[in-house]
């Protein structure tokens, strides 16, 4: 088979030495810019080299529009039909035959093949095209098939080829692989930046610019690069309106993965003569397609990604900020083929704060597709496998936990035959495992309708909004039981054309029990199975709010027609928090809950401290969050209600424990203790929540009232914290009174842990040449001493000081105030006394 003519393209000058390089080396990288060729020629250049030994090749491209042109392409190249030399396998689509060398693959297709024939027997080259779009199919079948090479096929051979990524890093990451660089040929593009306004929406300022563009540039297409089909559609509708009409030689075209093949190719195809073109483009058009004829681009510098929570077990599509090799991507668009222009319709200062590229899938994708490939290809631990970036452990644990919920994976984590039987059907593990369970029970036809619609935008048209969220409206259309003309059209038919092949496909497995007549009544049910953690239960109130059996929450609008239901699977929504915005979901009877979850129903004993009831027990049955009914308990088990009332005190603090004045005045001694000896228990808040409730729990289970927590014994507890030696020291070194000279017994008062006191009168203490102490005589206490009428004369904590200087003037006033009591000149020598006589004089 000759070798194709020089293409005039950059990659030719590259073609020898990347030959060269592969005929030497099991794995290398090319890195060729945007417009280098390295799609369609590489591969042709590569068929007939002496090493590949006559066998195929296979290309992983990253998106199907770009896999069938590449094809389509390569097979024009060589005056053929597509299906001869070259052909293409996608989900959908497939164009290959007996003679055919090269295999451009897409959407997990390289992985069944592995999956299938893990030898890749008849292939000697795999070649991964755009890999620095760093999609989920691209790194795991790279990473399958570099496992391939190193166990089995150590002769088969990796060709990694990227426009943008750092060509040096990802070659020292495939273990030091040589790098073979293309250095391309661009034409020169203006690039001009052209902010709007915040209050303009994108597409205004988008349809504005295009129209700037058709006047200022007379000559070639426009591309224009929209985050999403819902974005083109309405700037489409905006070029299309009257009052701003675009020129009679300009037709618009729209670009992205929902249209059809033929509409697809035709936007591919060069303007008739005469005529110019405007592409209304995802970022599907940023790699791989050539769209002939382009001068200008219109970049708004949006796209939509994927990101994926485990907590909520649900993927939303997010409007970000393009990355800025992405946007260097759409900028030259515009000089494949002659001088062009960019727009970027943001301001240049925000370049800086542009990601340099953007995160790879594999770090925020729902990885259920992935655990299941990895299992059926038989890779146990995918630690295993060489990764760029190995799958995050919480979102591959939580993938392989649904799984195992869904009857993929055994408990041992080994594929099951019926998680065979879900891979082979191609669609999402959750999809897979519904559509073949209903089968099993007849419901195939029903399920195969719900997984189309699902795998499919909404075919509803916008102005179609009475059917609101319920998911039974869209099978009806389907069926054709309803009105067709609220639908998109084309969306529709796509939904209908997957239905089918599901319905062949599954009767396969299941035979005779595919076409059974089911009501789109059970369509809930048959929901269920895909989204078991998705079932939702109303909640109280007026509003349409819920709480899924995942614990989160979702809200209906009050007018939808599912508003009122009881229980509804949540197929789709925004997956915000705390309350999600469900857009797709069907009704649930709680009979078939208790029917289809019974294994999983669990009955549980909730038991809740209220402030005026007391202990609220109650004997729920539940599905995850979601309580299905619940009555009284009148004797909550003690250990549970302990339990609880400790959480309440550790949530608002000692505070709601009844504290005694013993256990008060007693905690305070305990202070004084600790802060003098650390070895004595610390009896700060912060300690004391944590050491007084394990003495407390017993006590504390006995509570059912709030009149019972009031005589729970908090001075009790607190002892319970001592040592008996402690017990036994602990009147010795902090006693509650000190006996005063005059016999009186006066408290001590530790509030203050660093001096202890004592509040006595004066003269109380005559005859007293020592200040009294604590702590076996280490800690004086701090002596109040008092008049007669309990009034604070002196505070001392040297009492001998006190008697030979303070107290002779201390003496004269109080021998005014209170002239029949006995002031003596010697307090030393005096009579204590605890009596008073006379009137007190003031």
């Amino acid at each position: 088979m000759p070798l194709p003519p020089a293409s005039g393209l950059p990659i030719d000058a590259a073609i020898d030495d990347l030959t060269a390089t592969l005929a030497r080396h099991p794995i290398v990288v090319l890195q060729a810019p945007p417009g280098a060729g390295k799609t369609t020629i590489v591969p042709l250049a590569l068929i007939d080299r002496d090493w590949l030994g006559g066998q195929r090749l296979v290309m992983l491209e990253p998106r199907r529009i770009a896999a069938r042109a590449a094809a389509h392409r390569m097979a024009a190249l060589r005056h053929e039909a597509v299906g001869a030399t070259v052909g293409y396998r996608t989900r959908l689509d497939t164009r290959v035959g007996a003679a055919t060398r090269i295999e451009v693959v897409t959407e997990g297709v390289l992985t069944r093949m592995l999956q299938h024939d893990p030898t890749l027997e008849g292939y000697g080259l795999v070649l991964f095209d755009e890999f620095h779009e760093r999609s989920l199919h691209a790194d795991t079948g790279l990473a399958l098939t570099l496992y391939t090479q190193a166990v089995v096929r150590p002769e088969l051979r990796v060709l990694v080829m990227s426009a943008t990524l750092d060509g040096p890093a990802l070659a020292r990451r495939l273990g030091d692989a040589p790098l073979v660089i293309c250095e391309g040929r661009q034409f020169p593009v203006e690039t001009r930046y052209a902010p709007h306004p915040r209050e303009l929406g994108i597409e205004t300022a988008v349809a504005a610019a295009v129209r700037k563009a058709l006047r200022d540039h007379p000559d070639g297409d426009v591309l224009v690069f929209l985050p999403g089909a819902r974005e083109i559609h309405r700037v489409a509708a905006l070029l299309d309106a009257q009052s701003h009409a675009l020129p009679d030689r300009v037709d618009v075209r729209l670009l992205h993965g929902l249209l059809d093949a033929e509409e697809q190719d035709r936007v591919i195809r060069p303007a008739p003569s005469g005529r110019r073109k405007v592409v209304l483009a995802t970022s599907i058009a940023e790699t791989s397609l050539t769209i002939d004829g382009v001068r200008v681009v219109i970049d708004s510098g949006l796209a939509r990604r994927p990101r994926f929570s485990p907590r909520l077990g649900m993927t939303r599509l997010e409007t970000v900020r393009v990355a800025r090799s992405a946007a260097d991507q759409r900028r030259g668009r515009a000089g494949r083929l002659a001088p062009g222009v960019c727009y970027r319709l943001w301001d240049e200062a925000e370049n800086a704060h542009l990601l340099p590229a953007a995160p790879p899938e594999m770090l925020e994708a729902d990885l259920a597709p992935l655990a299941l490939d990895l299992a059926v290809a038989g890779v146990g631990d995918p630690l295993e496998l060489t990764w760029l970036d190995p799958p995050p452990a919480a979102a591959l644990a939580q993938a392989r936990n649904l799984l195992a919920e869904l009857d993929a994976l055994d408990a041992a984590g080994r594929v099951t035959a019926h998680g065979r039987e879900m891979s082979r059907l191609g669609l999402h593990p959750r999809l897979a495992h519904m559509v073949l369970r209903a089968a099993h029970d007849g419901h195939g036809a029903l399920a195969s309708d719900i997984a189309a619609l699902l795998s499919e935008r909404d075919l509803l048209r916008r102005d179609a909004s009475s059917s609101g969220s319920d998911l039974r409206a869209r099978l009806e259309i389907v069926s054709g039981a309803a009105d067709p003309t609220v639908a998109d059209r084309p969306t529709l038919h796509r939904v209908r054309a997957q239905s089918a092949r599901f319905r062949r496909a599954i009767s396969l497995h299941s035979p005779g029990h595919v076409s059974r007549v089911a009501s789109h009544d059970a369509a809930g049910r048959l929901l269920a199975l895909a989204y078991p953690d998705r079932v939702a239960q109303r909640r109280r109130g007026s509003l349409p709010r819920f709480v899924q059996r995942n614990g989160a929450g979702a809200v209906l609008p009050p007018d939808d027609p599912l508003a009122a239901e009881a229980f509804i699977v949540i197929a789709e929504s925004d997956g915000r928090t705390p309350e999600s915005r469900v857009f797709l979901a069907a009704p649930l009877d709680l009979d078939d809950i208790e029917e289809d979850f019974a294994a999983h129903l669990q009955e549980t004993d909730v038991v809740e401290w209220n402030d005026d009831a007391g202990v609220v027990a109650m004997r729920q049955r539940r599905l995850g969050a979601i309580v299905l009914d619940e009555r009284r308990v009148r004797d909550p088990d003690p250990e549970r209600v302990a339990e609880v009332l400790a959480a309440e005190v550790r949530r608002r603090g000692l505070a709601m424990l009844p504290w005694s004045e013993s256990a008060v005045r007693l905690r305070e001694r305990l202070r004084f203790l600790s802060v003098t000896d650390p070895s004595w228990p610390d009896v700060s808040d912060s300690a004391l929540v944590e050491r007084l409730l394990p003495p407390l729990l017993h006590r504390l289970g006995a509570v059912r009232s709030a009149a019972d927590l009031r005589h729970v014994d908090v001075h009790g507890a607190l002892l319970d914290l001592l040592t008996r030696e402690q017990r036994v020291r602990l009147d010795r070194l902090a006693p509650t009174h000190l006996v005063a000279p005059s016999g009186s017994r006066i408290p001590i008062d530790y509030r203050d842990p660093s001096a202890p006191a004592a509040a006595i009168r004066l003269q109380e203490m005559f005859g007293a040449s020592e200040t009294p102490a604590v702590f076996e005589g280490r800690v004086p206490i701090t002596l109040h001493l008092l008049s007669p009428s309990q009034r604070p004369v002196q505070v001392t904590r040297d009492l001998a000081s006190f008697w030979r200087s303070s107290y002779f003037d201390v003496r004269k006033d109080l021998r005014a105030r209170y002239p029949k009591h006995h002031w003596p000149d010697d307090p030393l020598a005096a009579e204590p006394t605890s009596r008073t006589r006379g009137r007190r004089r003031e």
